[in-house]
């Protein structure tokens, strides 16, 4: 097999939450100063893999920053040459999109590119078709491989097939936290979020992959820990429209096209975020992540050609989530918070409008993703091993020698504000 490592890189002049109906900011994003950014701690822990032949690194910044997270993304792998790293910002995404709109003139331009969660893993698999690799894992920043045997366990049953004759085209493996525990906190549920913690449900799919056989079918998804074969990622794509929960979404995606996500439990990265507060915002995106999957699932009984999708199929997690009684779910909590919360304008505003604007943007939305897969399928097609675009890609995206360029400091970026930070 021929992997490759695919890395999306968040930056901002902050890692803070968006405004409320901000839906297309990221969760902890990298400042540009940041003394050492998640992404050097990841790469130095790559260095000990066995069999890396390349990593690209996706550079997600607003316009405005770009050129900062540019220089910093190229600064850190310009450190750590063996990895044969390649940096894909917006010059390379140009380029990308220019090829694309020939194969698919009239397309949504935010389908395959740097901006919204789902688009920007289809530019992580549009640029491992370009470069000819039949695997593309997916490792997140703000995590670290454990051992050598990182690639090794990433590719461990891929393109083979189960007892039952299923293909094996997909897989996640698990996240292993700061307490070495795979498991997420059961803590006391504040009484404002007793119709929202998922952690029960979670959990309960956890234990069951982790008290079988190495390779079972999954209803959760790992992001930061998932492997796709081409035989998958040219056939089925991430949805563009998702607002978040892009991994999540891409198994549901694999459910319609007739396959499964597997959930690989001796396959583990250990993962270090950062705080994440629980702002109204991020639960309004949620909001709309949730009734978005209740739609689309709903939506996939109705097109011929694609595998029906049941949220009793997906417990016990995110069975309850993707289910149409998510609305009343999230007006609950809305309301619970409006009351128990300090932000009780903004939980009321949610109540009051915002689900009712994610409802009618997942009812526009949900449907899009079936008529994009056409397209889809023909961009990879096309893209598959192109010499043209794969010697520009890597002309554009190597990072220089160190005897060629000089570092820029990153206090040069300290001042830098963000202007039109809206990535969706």
């Amino acid at each position: 097999m021929n992997p490759v490592i695919v890395i999306p890189s968040y930056w901002a002049s902050a890692d803070a939450p968006g405004e409320l109906g901000e839906l297309g900011t990221y969760d902890h994003a990298t400042p540009y100063d940041k003394p050492l950014p998640e992404l050097e701690t990841c790469l130095d822990s790559l260095e000990q893999v066995r069999g890396v032949v390349r990593v690209v690194v996706l550079v997600v910044a607003p316009p405005a920053g770009e050129a900062a997270a540019r220089a910093r993304v190229m600064g850190i792998c310009r450190r750590h040459p063996s990895l044969n790293p390649l940096v894909v910002g917006s010059p390379e995404a140009a380029l990308i999109s220019d090829a694309v709109a020939d194969i698919a003139p009239g397309m949504d331009g935010e389908t395959i590119s740097l901006r919204g969660y789902g688009a920007i893993h289809n530019m992580g698999l549009v640029v491992a078709s370009i470069l000819g690799h039949d695997v593309a894992v997916f490792l997140d920043d703000d995590e670290v491989a454990l051992d050598d045997e990182f690639l090794i366990d990433a590719v461990y049953g891929l393109g083979q097939r189960t007892h039952q004759n299923l293909p094996i085209l997909a897989k996640t493996g698990r996240y292993v936290m700061r307490d070495d525990s795979s498991y997420v906190p059961e803590d006391t549920v504040p009484w404002f979020d007793r119709h929202w913690s998922k952690h029960e449900w979670f959990n309960e799919a956890m234990r069951t992959g982790l008290n079988t056989t190495r390779i079972s079918r999954s209803t959760i998804a790992c992001g930061g820990c998932m492997a796709v074969h081409a035989q998958a990622f040219t056939e089925v794509a991430f949805d563009p429209w998702i607002t978040r929960g892009e991994d999540l979404d891409y198994l549901i995606n694999l459910r319609m096209a007739g396959l499964e996500m597997w959930f690989d439990n001796a396959w583990r990265v250990r993962h270090l975020p950062q705080p994440t507060a629980s702002v109204p915002s991020r639960f309004l995106q949620d909001a709309y992540r949730w009734l978005f999957e209740a739609e689309k699932c709903a939506a996939s009984a109705e097109r011929p050609g694609f595998n029906k999708v049941t949220s009793a199929a997906l417990k016990p997690y995110p069975g309850e989530w993707v289910s149409p009684k998510v609305s009343g779910r999230i007006a609950q909590t809305a309301l619970l918070r409006a009351i128990g919360c300090k932000e009780h304008g903004a939980y009321l505003h949610i109540l009051f409008k915002g689900i009712g604007e994610a409802k009618a943007y997942a009812q526009a939305r949900a449907r899009n993703y079936f008529a994009f897969l056409g397209s889809w399928r023909r961009i990879m097609a096309t893209l598959w091993s192109d010499a043209r675009l794969s010697r520009a890609l890597v002309a554009m995206g190597t990072p220089a020698a160190p005897e060629q360029t000089g570092e820029i400091p990153w206090t040069a970026f300290s001042n830098i504000p963000d202007i039109g930070g809206d990535a969706r």
